[in-house]
Parts: structure tokens; sequence; C-alpha cells
């Protein structure tokens, strides 16, 4: 796709767009993510420009497509941003009875809506499951859902994030302990993808990425397998079986807009002007 200058962007989704286990610098019990990343390499190449992002992450953990068509869409069209990205369904695959083709049609009513808003949507495909052995049966469906996503984005001129096709995310180190959430390096790297998805140079620019990278994390192989159990398996098996998230009255993290400090992320607090 052709050059865009982005300078209001929200992101919507769940624990993956919240950034869980991308700890902020001198923050250990805040968290990035790959949004946060790419609202700072976006800010470099508007700034090129002479102009400045503002960005908004209203992902919450735990959240599935209802809770983003009904309750993030609606905001994030209330918060009047020229970039939507979108990145949801995992938590709703994974339930016993989910039909695909009926979450995509749910999701897409949501994607037709920030279309009419006249924003760009970025919206993300499903993370091929085969990279950890307890998701591997939820790969059929996964592969019916992404099918469905990229039919969306065609009819919606939506563009597509495909996270499914990167290769590189059946390493072992771009995923956390917990083997389902994003390690720092899968969230640089996620970050990277949607700038170059969006038609953005990554190379050509600076952000949060300029920075020195930090030391990676521990890969979730070298967790052994009780351990993996007793501190993630288990209790998300449970908080499953209670209909219970970890997610359960939490707001966002980044409700309203926020400038993109030089530093390449957004700094809580300091609050953007209403376009």
């Amino acid at each position: 796709m052709s050059r865009t200058t982005f300078t209001r962007y929200v992101a919507l989704g769940d624990s993956l767009t919240e950034g869980l286990c991308d700890s902020a610098p001198a923050q250990p019990e805040a968290f990035l993510g790959w949004a946060d990343r790419l609202a700072g390499i976006l800010d470099g190449d508007a700034r090129l420009a002479g102009a400045t992002v503002e960005f908004a992450n209203l992902a919450v953990r735990g959240r599935r497509i209802a809770d983003v068509v009904d309750a993030q869409i609606p905001q994030a069209v209330g918060l009047k941003p020229d970039l939507v990205s979108v990145m949801i369904g995992g938590n709703d695959l994974m339930s016993p009875a989910a039909d695909p083709d009926a979450l995509a049609t749910r999701l897409e009513g949501g994607i037709r809506e920030l279309r009419k808003s006249g924003a760009t949507v970025l919206l993300a495909n499903i993370f091929d499951p085969q990279f950890a052995f307890f998701l591997k049966p939820f790969r059929g469906r996964a592969a019916v859902f992404n099918a469905n996503i990229w039919s969306i984005a065609r009819d919606q001129r939506a563009v597509v994030l495909d996270v499914w096709g990167v290769r590189e995310f059946r390493d072992p180190a771009m995923w956390a302990c917990d083997r389902v959430h994003l390690s720092t390096r899968g969230h640089r790297l996620l970050a990277a993808q949607a700038a170059h998805a969006l038609g953005v140079p990554y190379a050509e620019i600076g952000g949060p990425e300029a920075s020195p990278p930090p030391e990676p994390t521990t890969p979730p192989d070298s967790v052994p397998l009780r351990t993996w159990l007793r501190v993630y398996a288990i209790p998300w098996v449970a908080r499953r079986l209670r209909h219970v998230s970890t997610g359960d009255g939490r707001g966002p993290k980044l409700p309203v807009p926020q400038r993109v400090e030089l530093s390449g992320y957004a700094v809580p607090g300091t609050v953007g002007g209403q376009h």
C-alpha cells in the first residue's frame, strides 16, 4: 500500500495488544506491547512530515470479539482516529463450541463501523497455534477464522496484519514463559511487521526500536512442564471453568489519546488535543 502518515492511532483487542509480558523500561509492573511499539514507529514516521502521533490503547486482557464490537469499537470511533488496529479472536476460538464463521461475521460488523468512520483499519489474523502443543487442537478453526479475516479485509478495504504467515513466530524465544503471550522479542517483531503492513519502512525511522534491545527473556521451553502446569495452565483452566477472566474489572491502560514522546512511547497523563 502507499505511504500514509498517521496522527491518531487507537489499538483494540485483548492481552496481546495490551502488551502482557513485555515489561516497560524502568516500570516492571507496566507493559508495553506491540501496539505501543508500533505507535512509536508511527510517531517517528510522522515527525519526518512535521507531525506527531497520539495513541490510545483500549485493549484489555481476556476480552473477546463481542467486547471489541460492543464496547471498544464505539469508544474508538468517538476518539476520531485515522488508524485503528484490531487483533482479537483467540479467546473466542478456545471455547468448546466456538463457530469461527459466526465469530467472523460478528467481527465484520464492527470493522464496517470503523471503516464508515473513515479510519484505516489494520486487521490482524490469528497466530498459527502449532507453536504450542496444547493449542494444536484449535488449528483447524483458527485457519477457518483466518480465511474469513482475509475476506473481511477485502470487502471492507482493511489492511491485513498476517501473523499466521510469519515463520519467526515458530521460534520459542518469541513467546513468554506462559507459552501464550509474546515475549519482548515477539512484541518487537510484531510491531515491525505491523509497520511494514502499513507501508511504513521500519528501517528508515526511529522510535523505541532505535534504542538498544533489552536482554532476551527466558524462552518458554526452559520452564519445566510441571512448573508450567502449576503456574500457568491449571489456573487458566480453572478460570475458564468458572467463566472468569484476569481482565474482569479492568479498564484499558490508555483510554484517552496520549502524545507519543521522543522516547517512542505514549506517556500516561499527557493528553493530546482533540481532532
